[in-house]
């Protein structure tokens, strides 16, 4: 299942400020990662990936 980093914190139930807060980034990054405007270090998008309990293939991989 192809998800994308906005739906998976939805999915999680938090918002961006709290996502934001518990990874250590703005919230205005966060925003741009989920409108696909920059991209977050790969160290950032796997503790993304484990803070909203999703394999990191959900996002990643396009779905076949």
């Amino acid at each position: 299942m192809q998800i994308g980093i906005k739906a998976a914190r939805v999915a999680a139930g938090m918002t961006q400020e709290e996502a934001a807060k518990k990874l250590g980034v703005t919230t205005a990054s966060l925003s741009h990662w989920e409108r696909g405007r920059r991209e977050p270090k790969t160290t950032t998008f796997l503790r993304m990936c484990e803070l909203y309990g999703v394999n990191p293939s959900d996002i990643l991989m396009p779905k076949k």
